[in-house]
């Protein structure tokens, strides 16, 4: 089963967190600071972060980013959990690469539910092939790099993964509503503009390559050399 670390200072709540997952098999590390996390995390990735926005030492927020802009923690999911309820804090964390979020108080079913759906994904990303490419778009899975024709090519986070779902399912047209729910998590209507611009700044940065993203009117997006 999943190890988890689970990054919370609600001792009671840690609590209920780990029994329910370890109940159903799961091996479970509790951290009430994010220094006592940051330890253990150089010792051992999880397979899935269970992460508090709220956090005595540092912004939840804050862990998020840098889990993402390290090649080792980039990839396993990660669950906000907050006692926020501004929309705002939600779609930050969605956008800085949590993959779910949950609101305090919720339920131990709920909890067990996301957990396991991310883990499903999480095993089938794992599955896929270390190296995609497409024409002169090369990307290596184990070290986080893009190349187009043979240079480096920059990417965020965001533009990064939006390559991949278009390079797993080339020549396939993807709709917007599976990237909005594959890359942001949500099919909210505001996330919209935000892939048109995402689309348009992944175009600029793999230049001549950048052709090859073909838009479908009123559909979504193909990665496809045909014109």
């Amino acid at each position: 089963m999943a190890l988890i670390y689970i990054v919370e200072d609600d001792k009671n709540i840690a609590e209920i967190e780990s029994f329910a997952l370890k109940n159903i098999g799961h091996t479970v590390k509790e951290f009430s600071s994010a220094k006592e996390f940051y330890r253990e995390l150089d010792k051992r990735v999880p397979d899935l972060f269970l992460l508090d926005i709220m956090l005595p030492d540092e912004d939840g927020l804050s862990i998020i980013r840098k889990l993402k802009a390290d090649p080792r923690t980039a990839y396993p999911p990660i669950i906000l959990v907050t006692a926020k309820t501004s929309e705002i804090d939600k779609v930050k964390g969605l956008d800085l690469g949590a993959d779910d979020y949950m609101t305090k108080p919720f339920g131990v079913m709920e909890l067990i539910s996301r957990v396991k759906a991310l883990l499903r994904r999480s095993q089938v990303i794992g599955a896929m092939p270390l190296v995609l490419s497409f024409e002169t778009i090369r990307m290596e899975e184990e070290k986080h790099l893009v190349t187009v024709d043979n240079q480096p090519c920059e990417l965020t986070y965001k533009e990064y993964e939006l390559l991949k779902l278009l390079l797993i399912n080339a020549g396939i047209v993807t709709s917007r509503e599976v990237i909005l729910d594959k890359i942001w998590g949500t099919d909210f209507e505001g996330e919209s503009r935000t892939l048109d611009m995402h689309i348009k700044t992944l175009r600029k940065k793999l230049k001549d390559a950048g052709s090859y993203i073909k838009t479908v009117r009123n559909v979504g997006y193909i990665l496809t050399r045909e014109d």
